[in-house]
């Protein structure tokens, strides 16, 4: 008897590095913050929430999901 494979969903978000315009620091956030978050250095505003996925208003540095 042969088994079909089953495909799992994938998560739609993901954790983000992004970097500071002001200060050039690199922060880790979610993509879909539910909190307004704020550069750990200069406290400038890197993440504005949304219902669903966060408006990022920092650069990113290097998009890549965190395991």
């Amino acid at each position: 008897m042969v088994k079909s494979r089953e495909v799992l969903p994938q998560p739609k978000s993901k954790f983000i590095n992004v970097q500071c315009p002001d200060c050039g620091s690199e922060q880790v956030i979610f993509s879909r913050a539910s909190t307004v978050v704020k550069c750990n250095v200069c406290g400038k505003t890197l993440v504005k929430p949304t219902g669903g996925k966060a408006i990022i208003t920092a650069k990113r540095s290097r998009q890549q999901v965190l395991r």
